[in-house]
């Protein structure tokens, strides 16, 4: 089974966010200090991100027109203009200059636009000249509309898109396995079918292969497609493209949100529990038995990257802690590693995961790499957990679905959360879930062992 690595530039939206807030929060500093509060300032910042993320300011795709990012550019700004002239009603501050404010929004606007079309022209030269920010692609399809894709891929490379090969699904020759074997093999991001040429087998059979090994699967239309709500319309040029599943941590805002919400929690836990409880534990733990404090493990994440998972160490050493999860009065878990099992003390060093940026707060929990081979060939739609970084919490581990899996339909069950908890995340659903887990802890579980 293989894992994919780096198919999205992560850094370019929020270089995004950054170089715009940059610059309209530096130019109230400049303007006038006038404008050099801190109550307008934050003002500003909760707006300017609120109305981003209803406008989806930042999600501008690798196939967007110009007219596009000139209709998002406008809405932005009437509105931020509305919302900015409010603050003098909303907090009685009738000294502000109105014409001030006028020269603040336009020159903003005129920042925020030339990098916006900066940034949409460095990309395509970039993608043109040195080849980069690319997504392999494969058609599976041979009507007029999949040539038509076909013919948008080799001849717009500003669109990013790497064009390896097509398939005829009516021809005699063709054969999903062989198409699967291929896409393995040439690891393709994308998969573009065109449902019009394909069963409902022949379709079923590629969602599931591309669920199970984290491709992206796009459909080119026909009238018989049944449409649900996770189906999403892009427009290629002029030819309507869908997009099976929707992920809310790919909105730009949202990972910002999330990931500064780990950043602020782990810090505090890092800083205000670990150190000082990590030295008592450490004497305890060296006290029991012999081995290292930290136990460190190979665990997949976002996109089946590996990463070392930390914990303390709660059992002796021993050569099947790769493999073999802890039972039920398991002997190999030493007296202290029992209380801290039970009261999920042992997992609080993935907060240092979390600073690294290769662990959530809350997400699907990573498994041991020998569980994934395992799951990732014989639980459907397994790898769909990694769309997103695993946590230390989760939504299945609040529902029961913790610790030791005694029975298949334990692993399937807790495949079913996570995939709910992948596809429609929200920073509520993150705090309900920490909030679930504390009071799991203090009220104690039965599979915490």
């Amino acid at each position: 089974m293989r894992y994919s690595q780096g198919r999205f530039s992560g850094l370019l939206k929020p270089l995004s966010h950054f170089i715009d807030i940059t610059g309209f929060i530096g130019l109230t500093f400049i303007l006038s200090p006038q404008l050099d509060s801190f109550l307008l300032k934050c003002y500003l910042l909760v707006s300017w991100f609120v109305l981003s993320y209803k406008n989806g300011f930042y999600q501008v795709e690798r196939f967007a027109k110009l007219t596009k990012i000139m209709s998002l550019l406008f809405r932005q700004f009437v509105v931020f203009f509305l919302i900015l002239f409010a603050f003098i009603g909303f907090f009685k501050e009738h000294s502000l200059s109105r014409l001030l404010l006028v020269q603040y929004l336009i020159i903003s606007f005129l920042w925020i636009t030339i990098f916006k079309f900066l940034m949409f022209f460095l990309l395509h030269r970039y993608r043109v000249l040195l080849g980069g920010n690319i997504r392999k692609t494969v058609v599976v399809g041979n009507n007029v509309k999949a040539k038509q894709l076909i013919h948008i891929f080799e001849n717009r490379p500003q669109f990013g898109y790497d064009f390896k090969k097509s398939f005829v699904p009516k021809s005699k020759t063709f054969s999903v396995q062989e198409c699967l074997k291929y896409i393995q093999n040439e690891q393709v991001d994308e998969i573009y079918c065109s449902v019009a040429e394909l069963s409902n087998e022949q379709l079923g059979q590629i969602v599931d292969f591309a669920d199970n090994n984290l491709k992206t699967v796009k459909f080119i239309p026909d009238n018989k497609f049944i449409y649900n709500k996770h189906l999403r319309f892009d427009y290629y040029d002029f030819l309507p493209i869908l997009s099976l599943r929707e992920i809310p941590l790919e909105v730009s805002l949202n990972a910002f949100l999330k990931r500064s919400f780990d950043i602020l929690f782990s810090f505090l836990v890092v800083v205000g529990v670990l150190s000082w409880l990590t030295p008592l534990l450490a004497l305890l733990i060296k006290w029991e038995s012999r081995g290292p404090v930290f136990f460190k493990q190979i665990r997949h994440g976002i996109n089946g990257e590996e990463f070392y998972c930390f914990k303390f160490r709660s059992m002796a050493v021993n050569k099947d802690a790769d493999k073999a999860q802890a039972t039920k009065g398991d002997m190999r878990v030493t007296q202290i590693g029992n209380f801290m099992r039970k009261t999920s003390i042992d997992e609080l060093p993935q907060f240092i995961n979390v600073l690294f940026g290769q662990m959530s707060i809350v997400g699907p929990r990573p498994h041991m790499a020998y569980h994934t081979e395992i799951y990732g060939n014989s639980v459907d739609k397994y790898m769909v957990r990694h769309f997103v970084k695993p946590g230390i919490t989760g939504l299945a581990q609040v529902r029961g679905y913790r610790g030791e899996i005694l029975e298949s339909r334990d692993i399937v069950n807790r495949v079913r959360f996570d995939i709910f908890y992948v596809e429609n995340w929200s920073m509520a659903l993150d705090l309900k879930i920490v909030f679930d887990t504390v009071y799991n802890v203090v009220k104690g579980e039965e599979m915490a062992y």
